[in-house]
C-alpha cells in the first residue's frame, strides 16, 4: 500500500503546531512563573538555574523547530510546486525514465490538501498540456500523460495509430525511425490545440489501444506520448468504474500541470550521476 504523503505531511504539521501552541499557551507562563518566584527569593539568580528552569521539554522544542519547516513544505508543495520524478518510459520521448520535474499546482485551481477539493478556480487543462493526475483505480498513485480529450470531446484512435479528435484527424508528421530492442519506432510532431509536441510508435504492427470514446464533463481524455508503450485511458478498464467512466480522468483526480525538467538522474543512482543537459520547459 501506497503511503498517503500529503495526509502525512498535513500531520506532522497539525501536531508540531498543537505542540508550540500548547506551549505557548500553558507552559511557557509556567516557565516564566517559575522564574519569577525564584528571581524574587535569590540576590543574584544563578545563570543554570535559570537556564533549566527555562528549558523546553524535549518534544515541545523539537515541535517548535519542525513547525515552520513543514508548514512551509506543506504551502508549497500544496498550492504552489511539487516536484516528480518520472518512473517509466511512458512519455518517450518527451520526458524520460529518471527526468525529475516540476508540477505547477496553480495552474488548474487551488485545492485544499488530502481533501482535493477545489476552492479557487484559475484555469482548465488544455488539450496539449502534461498532467499529473491520481490513477482513477488507485488514487494514491500518481500518473503522467498528456490531456487529448476534453470535456465533451469524441476520440478515436485507429488500429493504425492515427489520432482523431471530434471526428478531425490530429496534424502529425514523420521525423525519423531508429532501431530498438523491441523493434523499429518512429517518432513523428504532433500538434494538439496550440502544443506541438513529439511522439513515438512502433513501426509495422498493429497499435494497441484501439477504438472510439466520449469524454464526459468534468472529465479528461489521457494519453502518452510513447503510443504503443503507455498505459492511459486507452487500456483502462477497472470493473468498479462505471463503463461510460472507464478511461476518464475526473477533476478532482487532477494534481497539475508538469512545466519543467530540473534534473536527470537514471537508475540505479549509484551507478550514474545527476544530470543537468535536459533542463527546460516541457511540451
Amino acid at each position: 500500500m501506497s503511503l498517503n504523503f500529503p495526509l502525512l505531511l498535513v500531520i506532522a504539521v497539525a501536531v508540531c503546531g498543537a505542540l508550540a501552541l500548547f506551549d505557548l499557551l500553558l507552559l511557557a507562563p509556567k516557565r516564566r512563573k517559575a522564574i519569577a518566584g525564584y528571581s524574587a527569593q535569590v540576590i543574584e539568580p544563578d545563570q543554570a538555574v535559570l537556564e533549566t528552569l527555562n528549558k523546553e521539554p524535549l518534544l515541545v522544542e523539537y515541535g517548535k523547530s519542525f513547525f515552520p519547516v513543514l508548514a512551509i513544505v506543506l504551502v508549497l508543495r500544496s498550492f504552489l510546486l511539487e516536484p516528480f520524478q518520472i518512473p517509466s518510459g511512458s512519455m518517450l520521448p518527451t520526458l524520460e525514465v529518471g527526468d525529475f520535474i516540476l508540477v505547477n499546482k496553480f495552474a488548474y485551481g487551488i485545492r485544499l490538501p488530502v481533501l482535493d477539493r477545489k476552492v479557487i478556480e484559475v484555469g482548465n487543462p488544455q488539450r496539449g498540456d502534461v498532467m499529473v493526475f491520481r490513477y482513477p483505480s488507485e488514487p494514491s498513485v500518481n500518473y503522467i500523460k498528456r490531456v487529448v480529450g476534453l470535456p465533451g470531446d469524441k476520440i478515436r484512435y485507429n488500429a493504425d495509430g492515427r489520432l482523431f479528435v471530434n471526428d478531425q484527424p490530429v496534424a502529425e508528421q514523420l521525423l525519423g525511425e531508429e532501431a530498438g530492442s523491441l523493434g523499429s519506432s518512429a517518432q513523428y510532431t504532433e500538434q494538439l490545440g496550440a502544443i506541438e509536441h513529439r511522439i513515438r510508435k512502433q513501426m509495422n504492427r498493429y497499435h494497441v489501444g484501439a477504438g472510439e470514446w466520449q469524454v464526459p464533463q468534468g472529465h479528461y481524455f489521457m494519453m502518452g506520448d510513447n503510443r504503443d508503450n503507455s498505459n492511459d485511458s486507452r487500456l483502462w478498464n477497472d470493473q468498479k468504474i462505471p463503463r461510460e467512466l472507464l478511461g476518464m480522468v475526473p477533476d478532482q483526480n487532477i494534481v497539475g500541470k508538469a512545466f519543467a525538467i530540473w534534473l536527470t538522474w537514471p537508475e540505479p543512482k549509484l551507478h550514474n550521476v545527476p544530470s543537468f543537459s535536459r533542463v527546460g520547459l516541457i511540451r
